[in-house]
């Protein structure tokens, strides 16, 4: 096998023997310590786990066997999940306090619209070509996928076209795009109100007496609400498009046949549903990666550090609300 005359998993496997194992679960016995030390611990286990089995050695590879189950009673260790919940409990409690700083009249609605055109600018104008580039692929992609799985005398052939349509209008438009988005654009908020932070520039501001959560955020939260359906909207017609393209160009089914496919059986609540969802992502996308941003502490490390839990954090929660909305819009 592959992994026989390999150093590095020799060197796991000295790491997997009984006689280590104190070092490797020292977290836990120390309940303060980070929780992300112990899944390293069990992927090393999981791994040589494996690699002890391919080695035919039964004894080591029981001894991983029992490595992972002390992994998984660590976590569901009652102390352990109340530290978990307590923490979870005091960010959204922190999160809900700073949306009320947030939502609050501005002191001055000129500069709040001043504000309001730039970040439309910077989060929504700037992000139309990454839309675009990738609808057009992903249209392609999927008119590609949909003529090779539909190809039976029992499928008419414009459901090629059907399909495409329904994949970029019910998911691709709205939740998959906005989750390459908060890639972008939640990375860019985070790092940018971090970066003010670590640097006291909203210190300064407060000082001033300008409410700073008001001054930044809310401009940066209005503008993605607001231009993502333009975005949205964007990315189905060049969606199709892109479908349209190489249906052209490969000759894969006849360009008529992939617009008339297009059109049948369209649903106008499907645009409407897409863009319904992309009004609760793009808030989610912008509180959440301002928050994160807001609330950092320390220096340039930590504000990288926040600029990829805001990214995480966002696009867990684009997920679990677009299990939500589906269930409510659709049914």
């Amino acid at each position: 096998m592959i992994f026989r005359d390999n150093q590095m998993w020799k060197n796991l496997v000295n790491r997997v023997q009984m006689k280590h194992f104190p070092q490797i679960y020292a977290p836990m016995k120390h309940r303060n310590q980070s929780v992300i030390v112990c899944y390293g611990s069990i992927s090393v286990h999981y791994c040589c786990f494996w690699y002890m089995l391919l080695q035919k050695k039964a004894v080591v590879a029981g001894k991983c066997v029992v490595g992972i189950i002390r992994f998984f009673v660590f976590l569901s260790n009652k102390k352990t999940f109340t530290m978990v919940l307590t923490h979870s409990l005091s960010s959204l409690g922190e999160y809900v306090l700073f949306l009320g700083k947030v939502f609050a009249v501005p002191d001055k609605l000129k500069v709040f619209f001043r504000r309001y055109i730039d970040e439309i600018s910077k989060l929504g104008i700037d992000s139309i070509p990454l839309d675009v580039i990738i609808s057009i692929f992903i249209g392609a992609v999927c008119t590609i996928q949909m003529e090779l799985n539909t190809s039976s005398p029992l499928l008419p052939r414009y459901s090629v076209g059907l399909a495409t349509r329904e994949i970029i209008l019910l998911e691709f438009s709205s939740s998959i795009l906005c989750l390459i988005l908060a890639g972008k654009i939640g990375s860019n908020i985070a790092s940018e109100i971090g970066t003010m932070r670590v640097t006291e520039q909203i210190d300064a501001l407060e000082i001033m007496g300008v409410n700073s959560a008001n001054f930044l955020v809310l401009p940066k939260i209005m503008a993605l609400v607001t231009f993502i359906p333009v975005l949205v909207i964007f990315s189905m017609c060049t969606g199709l498009f892109g479908g349209y393209l190489v249906a052209e160009v490969t000759g894969i089914i006849s360009t008529s046949t992939y617009i008339y496919g297009i059109q049948s059986l369209f649903t106008e609540w499907y645009v409407w549903y897409a863009i319904i969802k992309s009004f609760v992502f793009a808030f989610l996308i912008s509180s959440i990666a301002s928050y994160f941003g807001y609330t950092v502490k320390g220096g340039s490390l930590e504000v990288g550090k926040a600029s990829t839990d805001a990214v995480v954090t966002s696009s867990i929660f684009i997920l679990l609300f677009d299990v939500i909305l589906t269930k409510v819009l659709l049914q």
